[in-house]
């Protein structure tokens, strides 16, 4: 669902730039408390473990981005990756690990256009994040305190994440796009077709979920206080049992484990199964070709870059150059995002250390 640059006018392109910008400025913010949370007794560790594991949700997005999979007669889609960031990391960290992801593939691998990058954030980091969050608290609230509810809450927030971004694309192609056509129908394409979308977001999302919690659920942000109180029986009633600490499974007393594994599952997909991913255009794409929005679209600025369309140039070998160009997206993407969730983490530390030093009745 990258637009690229000349689908939507250069106006509505930098409002929404500065509407991207303003999130991920509140988001740098919000994941200070977020990282911090993840970092305190009980919830997995200190900030040398935080930072690398939301890095590592940056790359595992990446790398599931490049896997296209089939939705409809020439038609593909791919996971956006908001609602899986939200839950894992929060909602705020979430945006940054998309913007990351998004960022760099429109400077590297000249997917996504660079004037278009504030629409891109807004649709796909943005909307996701914000949308998948909220409904999935609202549903932890409502449904048992389970690992089965988290799973279940997970696979609904990452279904209308995805249409919910094609309906706000939608919106600013509304008021700022680039040619004449028929709003209607490009909104009931748009919305049907990323609904189909949705579906596959919503089971890798599920799937990832319940694949963490299984391991560490100490690690997923979204599952955080929603485990069963024990209860004993008291002259017949049932009771809360004292609060205890909870031993914790050998697997799971590092979660250096979980990192490994999940930068090896990121590698293997970005450099081996990505190469077997639909080539159907995706449903922006398609939506674009059959209704005349890609008429004014403009070659990326990038175009000729060594990594451009997810091959490395002189590369002959397909299988080889989309290999490659996905497993040193992979290793750029976990780098960049781990050195911004540090930087942030260490921010944070700072923050905290000048409040501590600071003299009773002092202002800063």
């Amino acid at each position: 669902m990258h637009a690229p640059d000349g689908f939507i006018d250069v106006p509505i392109s930098a409002a929404a730039g500065v509407l991207a910008a303003g999130a991920i400025a509140v988001s740098l913010r919000g994941a200070r408390r977020e990282l911090d949370d993840t970092a305190r007794p009980g919830a997995g560790g200190g900030a040398e473990r935080t930072a690398p594991l939301a890095g590592l949700v940056a790359a595992f997005i990446f790398a599931v981005q490049m896997l296209n999979f089939p939705v409809a007669a020439g038609t593909s889609g791919h996971l956006l990756g908001g609602a899986l960031a939200a839950i894992l990391v929060g909602p705020y960290t979430g945006v940054l690990c998309v913007s990351v992801v998004l960022l760099l593939q429109s400077v590297l691998f000249a997917d996504g256009g660079l004037t278009a990058l504030g629409v891109n954030i807004t649709t796909m980091a943005i909307t996701t994040t914000v949308v998948a969050y909220a409904l999935f608290r609202g549903l932890v609230k409502v449904l048992p305190r389970s690992r089965r509810s988290v799973t279940a809450a997970s696979f609904v927030a990452a279904l209308i994440s995805v249409p919910a971004s094609a309906v706000v694309f939608t919106l600013l192609y509304a008021v700022g796009g680039t040619t004449d056509v028929s709003i209607g129908k490009v909104a009931t394409a748009m919305v049907g077709v990323h609904v189909l979308i949705g579906l596959g977001e919503a089971a890798i999302t599920a799937l990832t979920v319940g694949a963490v919690i299984a391991v560490r659920p100490d690690l997923v942000h979204g599952a955080r206080g929603l485990g069963q109180k024990l209860k004993l029986r008291v002259n017949g009633e049932l009771v809360d049992a004292p609060e205890t600490a909870e031993p914790v499974p050998a697997a799971a007393r590092s979660p250096r484990k979980v990192w490994i594994a999940g930068l090896v599952t990121s590698l293997v997909l970005a450099g081996f199964v990505s190469f077997y991913a639909s080539a159907n255009p995706d449903g922006l794409e398609k939506v674009a070709a059959d209704h005349g929005i890609d008429k004014q679209a403009e070659e990326h600025a990038v175009a000729d870059s060594p990594l451009a369309d997810y091959g490395v140039k002189d590369v002959d070998d397909a299988r080889l150059s989309g290999g490659l160009a996905g497993v040193i997206g992979v290793g750029v993407t976990v780098v960049a995002g781990t050195g911004v969730f540090w930087a942030v983490r260490r921010r944070r530390a700072a923050d905290e250390r000048a409040e501590d030093t600071t003299p009773a009745g002092t202002s800063v």
